[in-house]
């Protein structure tokens, strides 16, 4: 990474606490929520570091991308919640990296 590398690292940690948090999920949603919520986190990150990675103009494309991905998990972090899922500090702090990640891209 190059100067984007604080937006990765931000969505990077996001990954990280997507699978802990999904670890403690119901077992029954191991191939629906969990999945989709870990597909998303690390979607943000790797759209991130192939657009920081790619020669050209391509890395606000990218960005866009992840900017998708984040509203995915956006949407999937309030649906735990609403389902009792995740611990609640755990889904709070999940959101604010994303909303993080979102300033950053704006930047």
């Amino acid at each position: 990474m190059t100067t984007d590398n604080s937006v990765w690292q931000v969505s990077h940690g996001l990954v990280l606490d997507v699978y802990r948090m999904t670890q403690g999920f119901p077992s029954a949603e191991r191939f629906g929520l969990t999945a989709q919520m870990r597909r998303s986190a690390v979607s943000i990150a790797s759209n991130i570091a192939e657009g920081a990675g790619r020669d050209g103009g391509a890395f606000p494309q990218f960005l866009q991308y992840a900017a998708g991905s984040a509203s995915e998990l956006e949407t999937q972090l309030d649906i735990a919640r609403e389902l009792g899922f995740g611990v609640e500090p755990a889904v709070s702090c999940a959101l604010g990296e994303v909303d993080v990640v979102r300033r950053m891209r704006d930047e």
